[in-house]
């Protein structure tokens, strides 16, 4: 066995030119997947507002409730779809078992990604990122046996452009890289880096020469959030800590949870009407919180800029804040349970970014002056990394999504590293139960 790896490092090493060519080749790969992934998310959401807005200029109903025709409506076809994939046919892998060596069927994987994208588009309660992951998995797979690389290659370019649909689909090189490092590999080798960057970064150039480069969370604060103070004031470090224990909890239960619904999703035609049932849910509670529907990206977004928080009658920001919070998280883990597929970064970003602000609206009673949005971009990076137990990768999404000043990367460090201490010691305890 040992040989036989020595043997595939020296003959991956051995072609550093074909190997960098690869990594681009599939990088732009990568990226034009997750363009297209993109533009057909959009598409989706898109064409159901036009029709919601049809319908409501020709009297049929209110727009409240023709997002939830089609949430369900999306979600019955994705039940059945997936009901046939699962049991009819040869099943599709994780990326981490396609990394591991599973093989990614072709139309069974692209039907499979196609339908989280509907999903996700019409406003079922999940993250969007694991489709751009497995299409790059799908691709480098091809790639690879097409070439006949050897084995260790084959790993390490399949997890790279996995990582690089991520690093495309959010303009975040540097998160996908720590993601091909910190979850999919773990191999922090410096070779092993520079290969996961440089698919990332190439990924992130195509998707963004296609569909244009923005931030993805629009925090106008920023601008003024310090106040001109470099570096960041001391209470802000110290709310970090508190902060950090708060979300690492909170963040290893969110995981502990949403892993427990992964593996009890149903296995038979159950997913025909579980699916539809949550997604009704989903559009119920979406009549009061239209944020709720979608990957997370609007709660998120709501609450680094209070004023799109929904209003509920007189209810206090706080309260709006907490049962928004709570409403994603349930929704999601409900989605998860039953039978979607779908990932759980933005979903996390949004509940830690409620979490940081419900927290920084107690610490500026204290310490007045400091803008919310901070607290909540601390909150959102914490909870993140405890939920996926990656720091790295975590501090740098949040950090390439808001496009915030390297100055936060202080108090969001600090509480990323009291987070992963947090929710290691509760996950331990959860696993020795």
């Amino acid at each position: 066995m040992a040989e036989n790896e020595i043997s595939h490092e020296r003959t991956a090493g051995s072609e550093p030119i074909a190997l960098v060519i690869s990594v681009f080749i599939l990088g732009a790969l990568a990226g034009l997947g997750a363009a297209a992934l993109m533009l057909i998310l959009e598409g989706i959401g898109d064409g159901a507002q036009w029709l919601s807005n049809l319908a409501v200029e020709n009297g049929f109903g209110t727009v409240s409730l023709w997002r939830l025709v089609f949430v369900v409506a999306a979600a019955l076809i994705a039940g059945c779809v997936w009901w046939k994939l699962r049991t009819r046919t040869k099943r599709v892998p994780s990326v981490a078992q396609a990394v591991q060596g599973a093989i990614m069927p072709v139309w069974q994987s692209i039907t499979h990604v196609l339908l989280q994208i509907l999903i996700v588009g019409t406003g079922s309660s999940i993250g969007r990122e694991v489709a751009p992951r497995e299409l790059g998995a799908l691709l480098a797979q091809r790639y690879c046996a097409l070439l006949k690389l050897d084995a260790a290659t084959t790993k390490m370019l399949v997890a790279v452009t996995a990582a690089a649909g991520l690093a495309g689909v959010y303009d975040a090189p540097l998160a996908g890289t720590m993601f091909a490092v910190e979850i999919l590999l773990a191999d922090i080798r410096i070779r092993t880096v520079g290969v996961a960057l440089g698919a990332s970064a190439t990924a992130a150039f195509v998707a963004d020469s296609i569909t244009g480069r923005h931030a993805y969370y629009d925090v106008a604060a920023w601008q003024n959030a310090l106040g001109g103070q470099f570096p960041v004031p001391a209470n802000v470090t110290a709310f970090a800590v508190i902060c950090g224990i708060v979300c690492g909890f909170l963040g290893a239960w969110f995981r502990i949870l949403s892993s427990w619904a992964g593996k009890h999703k149903p296995q038979g035609v159950g997913i025909v009407w579980a699916m539809p049932l949550a997604a009704l849910c989903t559009g119920l509670v979406a009549i009061w919180m239209p944020q709720v529907m979608g990957n997370g990206q609007k709660v998120a977004q709501s609450i680094f800029n209070t004023s799109l928080l929904p209003q509920l009658g007189g209810i206090s920001v706080p309260f709006v804040v907490l049962i928004l919070m709570l409403a994603k998280a349930v929704l999601t883990i409900a989605t998860i349970r039953s039978g979607a597929s779908g990932g759980v970064l933005q979903p996390g970003i949004a509940v830690g970014a409620c979490a940081g602000a419900l927290l920084g609206l107690v610490w500026m009673l204290v310490f007045p002056g400091t803008s919310l949005s901070i607290f909540v971009f601390i909150g959102a990076a914490a909870l993140l990394s405890a939920s996926q137990q990656a720091p790295l990768m975590a501090l740098f999404l949040v950090m390439e999504l808001t496009e915030s000043p390297i100055a936060l990367a202080v108090p969001a460090g600090v509480a990323v590293m009291m987070s992963v201490m947090v929710s290691g010691l509760v996950l331990k305890t959860y696993s020795r139960s």
